[in-house]
């Protein structure tokens, strides 16, 4: 089809040349200096010229008609549809538990007897350790003969008085040396239960911190380390901007890259005070673990559902565009025929919340409308353009 324009142009130009030469071409007329003559080859000009353009338009036809690849843009398309849209917010937090303890004693003495070992699983108020108790024992056996006597002492004269006989004070002295000499024993045997280490909740012994025969100092020497890995959570901040969407009960998926595992829980605490140094809030995150393989301070990178969307319309960021007044626009194909032809028209839409490389489309867009994709910043509105698949 280029060749047969070509040849028409080339016979229009030796047409041209060749009238040119003739004792009829424009500079012979206009030398005559007849006007009759003039007018009349203006008349025979605008008439040739008349006839050329009937036969271009012909020409244009045909080629419309037998040209299929026109010079038109090609560009893919999106249909817009309906589907749920769940946002997001990606932090990280540290994994912690609230059952993890560096046991102190609370009585000083020489660590006499270490009754576990490292990775012994333990059980709440199960004997871990024993501290010397300096005598104590023996004291405890002195008083307690002692509160035995006056138990004796006091429930004889308490028979008596109930008889009437002897005076009151007889009775309330042994009463009251009786209660006192049961309060000396109870304050022994607290003191005494000091030198017994006992777990204060079931779990492993971690670490054994302090060796049997050291001595110990209260609330200063560690012994041991016990943790319990039932309860884990993860604790993070979030921003503030986010307290009414992350909440109690929200949906979060926790990644752990180290050990390549991902899991599905919820937020079981939303903290309500903003810490005003960095303007976030707290949040736990309840962390299944049934075989033990997460650890404390293990690092998670958490995906917490904020925002969702059941009937959202999704599009990918890059073909948005923005006009000098800041809206956001896209384009549609309309009125496509047969050939997969149609009419590019500009959109302006309204956008939401952002998720990856797609976005949410508030308004400007209706389910069904087919979206340009590829091609999309190189098309004009109202061009006529051409819908290829893949």
């Amino acid at each position: 089809m280029k060749n047969i324009i070509s040849t028409l142009i080339v016979t229009l130009l030796i047409v041209s040349c060749g009238g040119e030469k003739s004792k009829n071409s424009v500079e012979n007329i206009l030398e005559t200096n007849n006007l009759e003559k003039i007018r009349a080859k203006r008349s025979e000009l605008v008439n040739d010229q008349q006839a050329i353009h009937d036969k271009i338009k012909l020409l244009d036809e045909a080629i419309s008609t037998i040209d299929t690849v026109q010079n038109v843009p090609l560009i893919t398309t999106i249909t817009a549809k309906q589907e749920v849209f769940n946002h997001v917010l990606e932090i990280q937090g540290n994994v912690t538990t609230k059952n993890l303890l560096v046991i102190y004693p609370e009585y000083n003495g020489i660590l006499s007897k270490i009754y576990v070992k490292e990775g012994q699983k333990v059980s709440k108020g199960q004997l871990l350790a024993k501290i010397d108790d300096g005598g104590l024992s023996q004291q405890l056996s002195q008083i307690q003969i002692q509160a035995d006597l006056a138990k004796t002492t006091f429930e004889r004269q308490k028979r008596l008085w109930d008889q009437n006989i002897g005076s009151e004070i007889q009775y309330l002295q042994a009463k009251s040396t009786y209660e006192s000499q049961t309060e000396s024993v109870n304050q022994m045997k607290q003191q005494l239960g000091k030198t017994n280490i006992r777990a204060p909740f079931s779990g492993v012994i971690d670490d054994i911190i302090t060796e049997q025969g050291s001595v110990v100092a209260a609330g200063q020497s560690q012994l041991m380390r016990i943790i319990n890995l039932d309860n884990m959570y993860i604790e993070t901040d979030v921003p503030e901007s986010y307290i009414s969407n992350v909440t109690k009960g929200k949906d979060v998926t926790v990644n752990f890259p180290v050990l390549g595992q991902e899991i599905k829980t919820t937020i079981r605490q939303a903290g309500d005070f903003i810490n005003p140094a960095n303007r976030t809030f707290k949040v736990e995150v309840a962390v299944p673990n049934k075989d033990k393989s997460i650890k404390p301070n293990l690092t998670a990178k958490l995906k917490i559902n904020d925002y969702t969307n059941e009937k959202a319309v999704l599009i990918p960021q890059s073909i948005i565009s923005e006009n000098a007044d800041g809206e956001q626009y896209i384009y549609i194909v309309t009125d496509k025929n047969a050939k997969e032809e149609g009419v590019a028209k500009k959109v302006i839409i309204k956008t939401g919340k952002t998720q990856g490389d797609v976005i949410e489309v508030l308004e400007g867009i209706e389910s069904g409308s087919e979206i340009i994709k590829e091609g999309a910043r190189s098309v004009k509105d109202g061009q006529t353009v051409k819908v290829i698949k893949y």
